[in-house]
């Protein structure tokens, strides 16, 4: 299977409470990506997301247009992998 563009993202601020993960999961169904995002025991959320490299970036800044008044820091890690995920999902 062919390698896909994978990015971790994990997004410091208000951003658990405020409806961040179902926003995600709906901005997630505009773009041909895959991947979970998850709230964290220290405040944060927790995104993993893969697909092309084009729509990885594009829903990542859509997430991030969204919710920019509850986002104080994004932390981006990104690389390419075997894919992993299908769907895309909240835990």
């Amino acid at each position: 299977m062919t390698d896909v563009h994978h990015e971790t993202v994990y997004f410091t601020g208000r951003v658990q409470g405020v409806g961040f993960r179902y926003t995600t999961l709906q901005i997630a169904k505009e773009f041909e990506v895959a991947g979970v995002v998850r709230n964290l025991a220290d405040g944060r959320v927790h995104l993993e997301v893969e697909g092309r490299a084009a729509d990885v970036a594009a829903f990542i800044s859509g997430v991030e247009e969204r919710m920019h008044s509850y986002v104080r820091q994004t932390e981006r890690t990104a690389g390419t992998r075997a894919p992993r995920f299908s769907g895309f999902t909240i835990q």
